[in-house]
């Protein structure tokens, strides 16, 4: 790496991924004292205009960062975890983990309604398979009767469809209002015991080639342990489940502590069908991960615990 040549970062185009790109490449520039210029790559997620879950969701938003770092035309790529296959392509390494932000998901509802205040037949909107499932036999459960309408979009598509009175509410990611400074629209935070969100939420990943060990190291210096060890064992459950980014599969894992010192980490996972009527919803706790294998373990085991259970035909809505 010469000293004079800026880093290339490469990023999608979309106002939520260069916000996210932008924070990292400045954490970049502290670290390493090199210049960090954006390299804005179209993909193929950004410019279909099907649903997710027809296109496969399963690295349509990745493909074309990863083609470019492997053919050399940036240098590292910053892309939403939740958006990454769980298999890892030879010759790229996920350098860094960064802290992760807010997992939950939130809902924007006109009027600033909460999620039990929506009126009956409240049209909610939300491209997530997962989403839908998860508060579709919450309302079940509770004597609640809402719509979920799928869309698509960026953030000020979706709360758009709000604001016009399209639909009544739409549920999006917390990290991503977070990022772009929008989190004040926020009228509720849905609780992980309604909504766990999708593994690896909230995170990012920092992406290079393998064979760059300088940068690697470097980039290295941004990565947070347990935000590492808690995203590992979410992608694990969802590899275990043989399920893509796009399938109705949510999951988190987090830190129960005694006093200040984290003893456990508790992994929650659910697969459901979209409309709700039937869930699979399993827990379990073990010590910390000391390592990825003991991350990878944790995942591995729930999502046997959830096959057991009936979780593979709660996925069959899926694209293939």
């Amino acid at each position: 790496m010469t000293a004079e040549r800026a880093l290339r970062l490469g990023t999608r185009r979309s106002k939520l991924a260069m916000s996210q790109s932008g924070h990292v490449a400045e954490a970049v520039r502290q670290l390493t004292g090199r210049e960090v210029e954006l390299v804005e790559i179209t993909t193929y997620g950004d410019t279909s205009r099907e649903h997710l879950a027809q296109i496969g969701g399963t690295g349509v938003f990745v493909t074309a960062l990863r083609d470019a770092l492997e053919r050399g035309e940036v240098d590292f790529a910053v892309h939403s975890l939740k958006d990454l296959p769980t298999a890892q392509p030879e010759g790229l390494v996920l350098a860094a983990l960064p802290q992760r932000e807010d997992p939950r998901d939130v809902l924007i509802a006109r009027d600033g309604l909460t999620f039990t205040e929506l009126p009956a037949g409240a049209r909610v909107g939300t491209g997530s398979p997962r989403r839908m499932a998860q508060l579709n036999a919450y309302a079940r459960s509770h004597g609640m009767r809402i719509e979920t309408v799928p869309i698509r979009g960026n953030i000020d598509t979706r709360i758009g469809y709000v604001e016009k009175g399209e639909l009544d509410a739409v549920v999006l990611a917390a990290a991503g209002l977070n990022r772009i400074g929008r989190s004040a629209e926020v009228s509720d935070f849905l609780s992980t015991d309604i909504v766990l969100p999708a593994p690896g939420q909230g995170a990012l990943a920092v992406e290079c080639t393998a064979n760059n060990g300088e940068l690697v190291a470097a980039l290295g210096e941004l990565d947070d342990p347990f935000t590492r060890a808690a995203v590992t064992a979410e992608r694990s459950l969802l590899a275990a489940l043989e399920a893509g980014c796009s399938a109705p599969v949510g999951a988190l894992a987090d830190l129960l502590a005694d006093g200040q010192i984290a003893k456990e980490m508790r992994l929650r996972g659910v697969v459901g069908t979209t409309d709700g009527s039937e869930l699979v919803q399993l827990t379990t706790t073990g010590p910390v991960p000391s390592s990825e294998d003991e991350a990878l373990a944790l995942g591995r085991e729930l999502a046997a615990e959830m096959l057991a259970k009936g979780a593979a035909g709660l996925m069959g809505e899926r694209a293939l």
